[in-house]
């Protein structure tokens, strides 16, 4: 987003709350993380990554990836680190006074958000208390963490399948509770990435036709492996790629587990009445999405979807904008690319518009997506397509200026920062 706006000559400031570039691939995913996408589908459109990365980079190479476009792009001198935003609060010129965790405050034109959604731990809500440690997969580093200890994990995701490997590898023993089935994808399929193979331009039906049919040829039945059937479409949830945990399965090193039902000090009781004893509970129950440095009550979010239009624009204020709050079902790097210029271009048009972007892609009737996940292809048809379409969206800005009255929303400032505000006196202007 940074390399887009510089792009488009709007002047920023870029601010990151970690101590370097990377987001959770600086200091939040465990050491043996590979990414489940291919290199060809994850990096960015316009920045291929090294020819010899293998298939399925590793945290340390997409950690060096994200470094190297960084400095290539000459995005490191304005990027700010260990600086970490308390507090952003609209004004009524829609400009934004934003204070940070160091009690400066700065006024800016507006406030681009890319926290990311994979670090507001989510547990699962059990009756009872364990004693032995129970942590989030945030919170696993490295198999020392497992080593000698009965594990059990909660959740069948990515993380949780890498995690329940690792303990199977290296600790007395790992179950794995599931609340419901699950679809697991093989990650390669005749030689090629999963997320290679020439099938992601078709329509989802039918890419979950072909997906059944290499499910059924590569994997089989999931009931063969003690799995459940999963009760839900491919795609309605995220998939779990690998076949890695299956393989653990079928040699007895992982047992499959009924949803908990109790925590009983070093006991956990399943819903189908069995028990089991552990030294460690690993939740890999995923994350909510969370803005907690915007007023409360702006954002809205309803399950795993946030409620903003076009992907990022809300719909009350204006000079706001939420990035990467969906998930693409492949790689990130052929959607973030072209989204990101075509947003950037978007933020100078709201110069032209009165009413907040968002607003005005509500009153075209523009819908809230319904799924968190997105499709990669249909969306870059999309973005694509977008970009031509940019005048109409400026006439109906200025149509809907004309009919509809534009309300200003207005949270109460808390008072730290209004006596920031005063004290500073006014910011720096800039975007």
């Amino acid at each position: 987003m940074a390399d887009a706006m510089k792009r488009e000559g709007i002047p920023y400031d870029h601010v990151d709350a970690n101590g370097g570039v990377g987001g959770n691939w600086y200091d939040g995913v465990f050491e043996t993380t590979h990414i489940v996408s291919s290199k060809g589908t994850t990096a960015y459109a316009d920045y291929p990554m090294p020819a010899e990365y293998p298939d399925f980079p590793s945290a340390e190479q997409m950690l060096a990836y994200l470094e190297a476009y960084a400095r290539d792009r000459d995005l490191m001198g304005a990027m700010e680190f260990d600086k970490a935003v308390a507090h952003c609060h609209p004004n009524r010129d829609d400009t934004w006074d934003v204070t940070f965790d160091d009690n400066e405050t700065r006024t800016y034109k507006g406030v681009v958000v890319c926290n990311g959604h994979h670090w507001k731990r989510r547990f699962p809500d059990v009756p009872g208390t364990f004693e032995g440690e129970y942590i989030h997969a945030k919170d696993y580093r490295r198999p020392e963490q497992l080593a000698g200890k009965r594990v059990l994990v909660v959740g069948a995701g990515n993380s949780a399948s890498d995690i329940a490997c690792e303990a199977a590898r290296v600790g007395a023993g790992c179950d794995l509770s599931l609340r419901s089935g699950y679809w697991f994808m093989p990650k390669t399929a005749f030689g090629m990435a999963l997320t290679d193979l020439p099938i992601w331009w078709m329509p989802v039906a039918l890419q979950r036709i072909v997906l059944r049919g290499l499910i059924k040829v590569i994997i089989g039945d999931y009931r063969r492996y003690g799995l459940k059937k999963p009760n839900h479409r491919i795609f309605d949830r995220h998939p779990t790629y690998g076949t890695d945990l299956l393989n653990y399965l079928r040699l007895g090193k992982i047992h499959p587990r009924e949803e908990i039902a109790q925590l009983e000090g070093d006991t956990v009781r399943f819903r189908d009445g069995t028990v089991g004893q552990y030294d460690m509970i690993v939740a890999a129950t995923g994350y909510d999405y969370s803005f907690p440095f915007l007023p409360t009550g702006l954002i809205d979010v309803q399950g795993d979807v946030v409620q903003v239009y076009g992907g990022a624009f809300p719909d009350k204020v204006k000079n706001l904008y939420i990035i990467g709050a969906s998930q693409p079902r492949g790689g990130f790097g052929r959607v973030v690319t072209p989204a990101a210029r075509l947003y950037a271009k978007m933020m100078k048009l709201q110069d032209e518009i009165d009413h907040p972007i968002g607003a005005v892609l509500a009153w075209r009737n523009n819908p809230i997506p319904t799924s968190h996940l997105m499709d990669t292809e249909s969306t870059r048809r999309r973005i694509a397509l977008s970009h031509y379409l940019l005048p109409l969206l400026k006439r109906s800005g200025r149509r809907m200026a004309d009919k509809v009255e534009r309300e200003y929303w207005e949270p109460a400032k808390p008072p730290a920062i209004e006596a920031e505000a005063e004290r500073s006196g006014s910011g720096k202007s800039a975007a």
